[in-house]
């Protein structure tokens, strides 16, 4: 039955990785493993359980709906222009500057690729013009796409909040600081590569007419300083009413994505019945592709149960940290890599392994934020990614010439979060 259940585990990941709809193949590999262990009604029950789940789809469905209306408002455009005002000043820097912006900016916009979107339309056209090479450019930008690994938006901290039963900002502030160290890691990494590869902000290098009429929109758009504050509200209301800060009182994720929804509609006086329309398109959105594959993971990690597997792979790594921490950070990342996507593989692990981190030498929290934010490191250098896609496309060059690009970094981001983690 254990190989019987290694073998489907493997199928199920080369689907993944083969961009098969990662909700059927989770699903179907669970529902099989749980059939194959006799248990075959507790994939049914694993499904009904986390559709209604009482932290989960409250807070990720209204951070989604949140972020259709900040598009819908055009906020998130005011926040992105008027942080990239800053990279037209600073050309000996351009290229550091640009992917820790897109990295703080994606705690705000959690999506990898909606920040890729909002963020790259604008940096990129303007690193172009500046003189980066368009290909280093996209890669700037895909690169920091993953500082949604330490927002309260992503699906992954409250994961991993309720496994650890705590909450979402206790894991944040847990991850945070090594994320922010490994940010910079990647920042000096890319920046060299830029150097040696000859591919950073150059007098000489050549403007296409296609970019150089994107910066013209971007510079003609007038920046209302209100309303690029109004998406960091939510986020500031998090931040100050966590229990670390307690500057305010304790705010929960549904209450500040509302608070800031209401806010974008006060500041921008638009059609309230178009604000709710799209407020509930996005947690709709969010319920059909987030919560979704968080329901089949959950399937396919109880299908593991039901075969042996959970325990044969809790036994293999008892009593070693290292094995553990090592297959927490590069399970994910190599899958991220690969598939495009770090929430399955990272969704599938804390569900199946996370769990019994202490009988390894690690906590539920350090265990579970090291798979996630390995798997968010990892979608920065996929090609399949879609901000990878997007990025590549607003560049005018191939995803895999971001990949090239990126690899190097997102390697030591890994091998460096691991370490100070």
């Amino acid at each position: 039955m254990l190989i019987f259940g290694g073998l489907v585990v493997l199928v199920t990941f080369a689907a993944i990785v083969k961009k098969y709809e990662a909700r059927m193949v989770l699903f179907g590999a669970g529902l099989i493993m749980c059939v194959v262990g006799g248990v075959a009604d507790s994939a049914i029950t694993a499904f009904s359980k986390t559709m209604v789940h009482s932290t989960l789809v409250p807070t990720i469905c209204t951070v989604m709906g949140f972020s259709f209306v900040m598009r819908y408002t055009g906020c998130d455009k005011h926040l992105v222009t008027s942080i990239s005002s800053v990279i037209t000043r600073s050309r000996a820097i351009l290229i550091p500057l640009a992917v820790l912006l897109t990295w703080w900016i994606n705690i705000a916009i959690p999506s990898a690729a909606g920040c890729a979107a909002a963020v790259g339309s604008i940096l990129i056209p303007t690193l172009i013009v500046a003189g980066v090479h368009p290909a280093m450019a996209g890669s700037a930008v895909l690169a920091g796409t993953w500082g949604s690994a330490i927002s309260p938006g992503t699906s992954h901290n409250p994961f991993v909040a309720e496994l650890a039963h705590t909450d979402v900002m206790t894991v944040i502030m847990n991850e945070a600081p090594a994320a922010i160290i490994t940010s910079f890691v990647v920042i000096a990494a890319l920046t060299a590569v830029a150097i040696i590869r000859k591919e950073g902000a150059s007098q000489e290098r050549s403007q296409t007419v296609a970019a150089a009429q994107d910066i013209q929109s971007a510079e003609k758009f007038r920046v209302n300083p209100i309303r690029a504050m109004v998406p960091l509200v939510p986020l500031l209301l998090l931040i100050l009413g966590s229990k670390q800060i307690a500057v305010l009182p304790l705010v929960d994720v549904p209450t500040a994505m509302i608070i800031g929804t209401l806010l974008a509609l006060l500041v921008t006086w638009a059609d309230p019945q178009d604000v709710c329309r799209k407020f509930f398109d996005g947690m709709g959105s969010a319920y059909g592709s987030v919560i979704g594959l968080i329901i089949a993971a959950a399937v396919f990690t109880q299908g593991m149960s039901a075969v042996g597997l959970t325990d044969a792979l809790i036994d293999i790594m008892k009593g070693s940290e290292s094995i553990a921490k090592i297959a927490g950070a590069f399970g994910p990342f190599i899958i991220a890599v690969l598939s495009g996507s770090g929430d399955a593989a990272a969704l599938a692990f804390n569900g199946a392994i996370t769990p019994y981190a202490e009988h390894f030498g690690m906590t539920i929290m350090d265990l579970g934020s090291l798979a996630q934010m390995t798997g968010a490191i990892g979608r920065s250098m996929s090609p399949v990614a879609g901000a990878a896609i997007i990025c590549a496309e607003l560049a005018k060059v191939t995803p895999m010439e971001l990949t090239k690009r990126n690899a190097l970094p997102m390697l030591l981001g890994v091998v460096s979060f691991m370490l100070l983690f």
